[in-house]
């Protein structure tokens, strides 16, 4: 497994060995050793599996406190995933990173708690599965508007994105309270 660091700190990139041959593939999707070993030493306890059409936008979503550490990967088909820095004392607050995980590549993205995150269905479809390291939250959860121009996300959208009234419903990112954004002590 390939682990690739990015542009925000603690936002993990890994590409796994994908054995192939005529009968299809096989890829390990979490071994708790080797992700340990390459320094993800987090203790998942729920996974999601979402299923969405194309031109779908998911987010921007966060839960704090009960900030959700995410490993995520897309099992059929394309997104566009993004994950913003909300740690109101971060050094990269206010910042994103967005890359392209496929079913077919199988790579995925590890986005820590006091992150917000998001992504958007290229495909025609995408089966979309995440572990999480805290329990769902409704009374913590919060979000992010996809498109608040001060994140200026690049999202590669191929029209009008299809959105919950949920998400239309969030705001900026500056108009937070700081005392319901996550510091780095949080977590």
């Amino acid at each position: 497994m390939e682990v690739i660091e990015t542009t925000l700190p603690g936002v993990l990139v890994f590409e796994p060995r994908v054995f192939k041959d005529p009968r299809g593939y096989f890829l390990e999707t979490h071994n708790k050793k080797r992700y340990r070993e390459a320094g993800l030493k987090v203790d998942f306890v729920q996974d999601n599996v979402s299923g969405s059409g194309q031109g779908t936008l998911r987010g921007l979503h966060y839960q704090h406190p009960h900030g959700q550490g995410k490993l995520v990967e897309v099992l059929e088909g394309s997104v566009y995933d993004v994950a913003v820095d909300i740690r109101q004392d971060s050094p990269t607050f206010g910042q994103w990173y967005g890359i392209t995980l496929t079913g077919e590549k199988h790579n995925q993205i590890y986005i820590p708690p006091g992150f917000a995150h998001g992504f958007y269905v290229l495909s025609k479809t995408a089966l979309f599965s995440y572990k999480c390291s805290d329990y769902y939250s409704p009374s913590t959860e919060g979000g992010i508007l996809w498109n608040d121009p001060d994140l200026d996300i690049q999202w590669p959208l191929t029209g009008e994105p299809i959105i919950s009234d949920k998400d239309r419903r969030f705001g900026k990112l500056a108009d937070i309270p700081v005392e319901k954004l996550p510091r780095m002590e949080d977590y």
